[in-house]
């Protein structure tokens, strides 16, 4: 993983944060205080993004509904190929839960 890099104190408090965030009320504070709104919308649109590509939608209509550039979208997709599953994960749980 890339980010084994970064393993440490800081980054432990950080996710550990996250982790005891109870409810979304309480999410959108803590990232509100934490990321600015460019920060927090480009990590919802890679969420999104990832959904899209999921569901076989076409660079072109992720682009066309999202604004994410192609950059972006081959970003994503490289780490549904290659990386550590997390999008599929946490879009599946997503799923579920509405389920």
């Amino acid at each position: 993983m890339q980010i084994d890099k970064l393993k440490g104190k800081e980054l432990d408090q950080l996710f550990n944060a996250i982790l005891s965030l109870k409810d979304l009320d309480e999410c959108y504070r803590f990232f509100d205080d934490l990321c600015t709104v460019n920060e927090i919308q480009s990590l919802a649109q890679r969420l999104e993004v990832a959904r899209m590509l999921e569901e076989g939608k076409t660079y072109h209509m992720i682009e066309k509904e999202t604004g994410a550039s192609t950059a972006t979208i081959s970003r994503v997709k490289r780490c549904l190929n290659y990386g550590n599953d997390a999008y599929s994960m946490a879009i599946g749980r997503l799923k579920e839960k509405d389920a």
